[in-house]
């Protein structure tokens, strides 16, 4: 034990807050790794090539997983219609309370499930997080997921796609420019179905004086209001409207000949004429209209503070410190919003170190720190469950705003009898040479409490000692 007490003295706080306020949380040896210089280890992960791309054999891509989905709907339909009464058996099991609609049924197609693509989405994001050195950019790969939200709780073309999603259009735009990651993301798959824009028809478009369908503006209004601009970032009813009629004809193609499953531009269904958002007139013709509505929210100067205060609210504080907000707002202009320069702004601010930890790390966040601490794994149905149990099923949040990003919504009194729940199922699965007394000081080492210490002293057992390890607002708190 003394010779763990010494370790713990040649840590700083600085390199706790390196791996848990920026990271995933220290694994065995990364406070010594990383004590000589915090923040040269941050930015690493910024200049390493390619450090956000995940790649791993059987990860399906968008179009690829979509056929499953809907060949498993074409053999479901078919199932129905030979057997009728299957129908009533699906309705009363899919409104069984312990049945998890659409994750954990098996919508079996071929030899691989819905399910299964989902789970090894999950399991190869888990495996990222293992294996990152700090972890700050999967932390910068989960807060960009969780910016531009989709759920994988609508259906199971959403199911299948939502890990997709999260590999093709963040993850190879993390240190970017926001402009490319936006456009990526708007025209993927995933967000067209999940904010309804497949459906989309301008009224006065071919298309449309056809059918009398008319305009969806769910994708138009989130654009705006959760991923660029903000809620309070000076636009109006008006500018929903005629974002939404550009950027009709953004759908999926369909057909068999390439297009399946991938962004597709309809102009049958577009709506034709000048539009005009925020107080600017856009001429130009076809998807290139929306494109360059796009390219203007993403470098205005309302995309730029909501952007930042987001950051610093995720990184540093639920109530951000104005200051530096307005470093990385003005950052983030300056530099037509290069991610990695407005990523390298915040690390490099002292002002993002000062604050104590009183971030409560999130569920997926928590977990990943608990299986980093004591080089755990879980297969996926295992992961699935504890983060359901934690409130944080994977890529499924309750809305197109994403999971809440501040204390008051973790911190519930069931909540928090949950993650101790979930801190002692971890312990008991950690393996035999994860130590308590060891770990203590090769996690949080300077920030560790008396208390804390001495409560893991005292400890009847292994496990019990990792579970109050687990439990400390130390390692809760980032």
């Amino acid at each position: 034990m003394m010779a763990g007490l010494e370790g713990s003295m040649i840590h700083s706080d600085k390199s706790v807050h390196a791996l848990q306020r920026f990271g995933l949380g220290a694994r065995p040896g990364d406070l010594d790794r990383v004590q000589r210089d915090p923040v040269g280890a941050l930015q690493a992960e910024i200049n390493r090539p390619r450090v956000t791309l995940l790649s791993k054999p059987g990860l399906l891509s968008t179009s690829e997983a979509l056929k499953v989905a809907d060949e498993y709907q074409v053999e479901r339909r078919k199932r129905l219609a030979a057997e009728p009464n299957l129908a009533g058996d699906a309705a009363a099991m899919s409104a069984s309370p312990r049945r998890d609609k659409g994750i954990m049924d098996d919508q079996q197609s071929g030899t691989v499930s819905s399910r299964e693509i989902y789970l090894d989405e999950v399991v190869a994001r888990y495996e990222a997080a293992q294996k990152a050195e700090c972890g700050f950019a999967e932390r910068l790969v989960w807060f960009w997921s969780n910016h531009f939200a989709i759920s994988a709780a609508k259906g199971a073309r959403l199911l299948v796609t939502a890990g997709a999603f999260e590999r093709e259009a963040i993850r190879p735009h993390v240190f970017g420019r926001f402009a490319d990651m936006l456009l990526a993301v708007e025209q993927h798959p995933s967000m067209i179905m999940f904010l309804d824009n497949n459906i989309s028809i301008g009224p006065n478009s071919a298309a449309g004086s056809r059918r009398g369908r008319g305009l969806n503006e769910n994708l138009a209004r989130e654009i705006l209001e959760l991923h660029t601009l903000g809620v309070n970032g000076g636009y109006n009813q008006a500018d929903v409207l005629a974002l939404a009629k550009i950027i009709t004809g953004w759908t999926i193609g369909e057909k068999q000949d390439g297009s399946r499953g991938a962004f597709t531009f309809n102009p049958h269904r577009h709506e034709p004429g000048v539009h005009k958002v925020l107080a600017r007139s856009y001429a130009q013709a076809g998807v290139q209209q929306g494109q360059a509505v796009l390219a203007d929210l993403a470098r205005h100067p309302s995309t730029a503070r909501f952007i930042a205060t987001k950051l610093v609210r995720h990184f540093v504080g639920d109530e951000p410190p104005a200051d530096l907000v307005a470093h990385l707002a003005k950052t983030f202009e300056a530099t037509d919003g290069n991610l990695a320069k407005v990523s390298r702004a915040l690390i490099e601010a002292p002002a993002a170190w000062e604050p104590p930890p009183t971030k409560l790390r999130s569920p997926q966040e928590l977990l990943a720190a608990m299986l980093r601490a004591t080089n755990s794994s879980l297969e996926g149905p295992q992961l699935v469950r504890l983060l359901m149990t934690l409130g944080q099923r994977p890529w499924s949040p309750g809305g197109p705003d994403g999971f809440p990003d501040t204390a008051a919504y973790w911190t519930s009194a069931s909540g928090m009898r949950t993650r101790l729940d979930v801190a002692s199922v971890i312990a008991q699965r950690a393996e035999a040479n994860s130590d308590p007394a060891t770990l203590v000081d090769q996690i949080i080492g300077p920030i560790a409490s008396r208390e804390t210490r001495s409560a893991i002293a005292a400890a009847d057992s292994r496990a019990q000692g990792l579970a109050i390890l687990f439990a400390a607002p130390e390692f809760q708190r980032r």
